[in-house]
């Protein structure tokens, strides 16, 4: 039997000879030439005043949390259902992440709830673009702006995806990306913060580079480096930036890869959504997703179960997703919940994700597809 995995990393292959040319070149520790290449490309592509690439999408998170200049008490109002990284990197300053519940569409942050979410504590608005479906971002930000709040956006699995034509990671005061090998872009680990409100690209800088202002003397904007501020290490390594840019080159043959895989998906399971086993992903005419993954809705968690093992047997990997953090024990210690979580609660037991990478073959998908088929009926 052929075993169908969740996920396969995808190599251009380029990434050997790009790592082999940073070693040649005697340039292992981060910000070579490979790093500036990145930089330059996402600064391109996202028309943000600043690009840094960092370790993962955690550590430009962090770095979100230290800029913004978080106090014990302060709050943030983010999903529910997100990965933990979105409510640790502002808990690490003390701060109270305040969970509100996400749209039974997309499932992304409801925004028409978080207004109502606001005290006088609130410092930032964390959306999440889940599956790189882009949120309301219109509404997010005149929120934010009404109410003097930072909008720092979760794009971990974003990149390359579009609101209004616009791309997402490049509306909130920051953004942050991940190059995980599970994302759509690949550097194993790695991530990216993108920075579009000027006034925090210096002292980014100094957060990344361990507090100090060593950026700025390479540029010859100062003789020495010194400690100016607090920070820590979120650089990666030339030798991951080697990786990424050869991923990068290739991003829209990748991106276009998995639209294919997740545009027969949805042909094909359009039969199961009208007899009522299943729903589909709804993607509105205002978002321009990036076929980050294909998941399905099912009618209660007995099934989601039952089914996982069902595909399991016939060799083809399935997961589930978040168990949401209002629901965990440390977001019920560090959170607060806004409103009631109905429809966090309910995609948490009923989202199935599909194996979804650039080389699954259209056969292959029949073969899934025709496997659930045979689980309903």
């Amino acid at each position: 039997m052929n075993k169908i995995p969740f996920n396969k990393p995808y190599m251009t292959g380029k990434e050997l000879w790009y790592i082999s040319q940073a070693h040649h070149a005697g340039q292992l520790a981060g910000d070579g030439n490979y790093t500036k290449k990145c930089h330059q490309w996402l600064e391109a592509q996202t028309n943000c005043h600043k690009a840094l690439l960092t370790h993962s999408c955690t550590a430009a998170l962090e770095m979100s949390a230290i800029l913004a200049d978080l106090e014990p008490g302060d709050e943030v109002i983010m999903p529910s259902y997100t990965f933990v990284s979105t409510a640790n990197a502002f808990v690490l300053r003390g701060a109270v992440p305040v969970f509100v519940d996400i749209r039974p569409d997309t499932l992304n942050l409801d925004e028409t709830l978080v207004e109502a979410a606001i005290r006088d504590r609130t410092r930032a608005i964390v959306p999440v673009h889940y599956a790189g479906v882009g949120c309301e971002m219109d509404t997010l930000q005149n929120i934010a702006q009404k109410h003097h709040l930072l909008l720092i956006e979760d794009a971990a699995q974003a990149l390359m995806a579009s609101y209004k034509g616009q791309p997402l990671g490049s509306f909130g005061d920051l953004g942050c990306f991940s190059f995980h090998e599970t994302k759509n872009i690949i550097a194993g680990e790695g991530g990216a913060l993108i920075i579009n409100n000027s006034r925090f690209t210096e002292q980014a800088e100094i957060i990344r580079e361990k507090g100090t202002n060593r950026s700025k003397f390479f540029r010859g904007g100062v003789d020495k480096y010194t400690w100016i501020n607090q920070g820590s290490s979120y650089l990666p390594g030339e030798l991951i930036a080697a990786f990424l840019y050869a991923q990068l080159e290739e991003a829209e043959k990748i991106i276009a890869a998995r639209l294919q895989v997740w545009d027969y998906y949805h042909q094909l399971l359009e039969p199961l959504e009208k007899s009522g086993k299943l729903r589909r992903p709804i993607i509105p005419p205002t978002c321009q997703h990036n076929g980050h993954m294909y998941y399905i809705l099912l009618n209660s968690l007995q099934i989601r179960t039952s089914l996982i093992s069902y595909l399991k047997e016939q060799g083809m990997s399935s997961v589930f997703h978040y168990v949401p953090l209002h629901s965990s024990p440390a977001g019920q210690h560090y959170g607060r919940v806004h409103g009631d979580m109905n429809n966090t609660n309910h995609v948490s037991d009923c989202l199935l994700r599909l194996p979804l990478f650039p080389e699954l073959g259209l056969s292959q998908i029949e073969t899934v597809v025709m496997a659930i088929d045979r689980y309903f009926f």
